[in-house]
């Protein structure tokens, strides 16, 4: 009996799929690199003014969106004009509009890379940023809004700058567009009335405040509609369907009404009450300062504190000092200069150079023009520097010359305890406006 050998089955290759046109749009090109320059250039020019916005997320939201809309957004311009020519430098148009595809999806898979990659590369910037500043804020939040607003703004640049790249055959379009797009944004920033809002870069440094509920999606409407009408208007075939361009148009246009029809000054920010209260310690005087800086209550107790114990129990000494929105409130308060220029990172930097400040705040009048005049004016100048200098000196480097006003300070460093307190209550109830009226120590 012989037996029969039935062959091996065999399959034929499984079949490869092949990539979609959008995926491998994204990965060619110009798209990862400008998204890695977006990012560097953000996180370089963070890094070298991290002092600056390390400790409030007010301070490093204004500082991401001023570096967004004046550096990203015009290489996001520049950039996507570079991609938007390449077809065109390569010869391969023709060849791209023969795929089997409408000219707008077309146009949107082009344009993926010129919009997506900036905004990615700004948006792990923004991420980064914000995990630094996380360990050193007490109070509020980021406001996430406002980095999406500047994402899809960069966004919206890139997929204008790639339709000027397609439009445009001039290779030097692509570094000119990024300069008049800089200057552009630059001075719309920058400029008085309401308009300045209507720019990506537009800039806002009060600590307390937080933005209008709706102001991050009219924003993203104001720079998406621009964009989306003027891919829709050179995308869409055949020429009856470009009237739908006019109605993102149409989005654009009432989302700028409505930034148009901001305060000047404030733009879409409020006082933000949560931040803006006030948070004291136990001593004596107060000290006070705004829940945004209350991290830095236990650093300013500690530099003021030398001064308030030689002032204590002088008569108009201060009952409270006080720093914030609402400022001095009641009898006795004395106004603080702002802890935010001298904080880094949660912590102030120079408590003697605060407490120098903060004695220049103490035995400041509001003078009238023409006071401090008079044959005693300058004596009464001297006198006053070294009031201030025997109280709390100057660090190195910084003030003026005290040279003059050193034989004053000799004098009320040579008087006694009882002395210098009775000094101290006569020049506390002088107006330093009116030369005759300051105590010669």
């Amino acid at each position: 009996m012989t037996a029969t050998l039935t062959p091996p089955r065999t399959e034929g290759p499984a079949p490869v799929r092949a990539p979609s046109a959008f995926r491998t749009e994204l990965r060619r090109g110009l798209g990862p690199w400008t998204g890695a320059a977006v990012a560097l250039t953000v996180l370089v020019t963070m890094y070298g003014k991290a002092p600056e916005w390390q400790g409030r997320w007010a301070d490093v939201t204004n500082l991401l969106h001023v570096t967004a809309g004046l550096l990203g957004g015009p290489l996001a311009l520049a950039a996507g004009c570079w991609q938007g020519g390449r077809d065109r430098r390569r010869g391969t148009t023709e060849l791209w509009e023969s795929v089997p595809r409408s000219p707008l999806r077309r146009l949107l898979v082009s344009v993926a890379p010129s919009a997506l990659w900036p905004a990615a590369g700004l948006l792990l910037a923004d991420a980064v940023c914000l995990l630094a500043t996380w360990p050193y804020v007490s109070a509020g939040r980021p406001f996430l809004e406002l980095v999406a607003a500047d994402a899809v703004a960069v966004a919206a640049l890139g997929a204008l700058g790639h339709l000027a790249g397609r439009v445009v055959r001039w290779r030097l379009t692509a570094p000119l567009l990024g300069i008049v797009g800089y200057v552009v944004l630059g001075l719309g920033a920058y400029a008085e009335g309401p308009a300045r809002w209507l720019s990506p870069a537009s800039e806002h440094q009060f600590f307390w405040d937080r933005p209008v509920w709706w102001s991050g999606p009219v924003s993203m409407a104001w720079t998406a509609g621009l964009a989306l009408a003027a891919l829709l208007a050179y995308g869409l075939r055949p020429a009856r369907l470009r009237p739908l361009a006019l109605v993102p148009l149409a989005v654009a246009v009432g989302a700028a009404g409505l930034i148009l029809r901001l305060p000047p000054d404030e733009g879409p920010w409020r006082p933000d009450p949560a931040l803006a209260r006030q948070v004291c310690d136990d001593g004596v005087p107060q000290v006070c300062l705004t829940a945004v800086d209350q991290s830095l209550l236990p650093d300013v107790s500690a530099a003021l504190a030398p001064l308030s114990a030689r002032l204590k129990g002088v008569p108009g000494a201060p009952v409270r000092w006080v720093s914030g929105l609402g400022g001095p409130a009641l009898p006795g308060d004395v106004a603080l200069p702002a802890v935010g220029q001298d904080a880094v990172r949660g912590r102030l930097a120079h408590p003697d150079l605060y407490l120098n400040s903060a004695v220049n705040w103490l035995f400041s009048d509001s003078c009238e023009p023409g006071d401090g005049a008079g044959p005693n004016a300058e004596r009464a100048s001297q006198v006053n520097l070294a009031v201030i200098e025997w109280l709390a000196p100057t660090p190195v480097g910084y003030g003026p010359d005290t040279a003059g006003a050193q034989p004053y300070i000799d004098r009320l460093e040579a008087k006694s305890l009882t002395e210098q307190r009775a000094y101290l209550t006569r020049y506390l109830a002088a107006n330093t406006c009116h030369p005759d009226e300051v105590p010669v120590p």
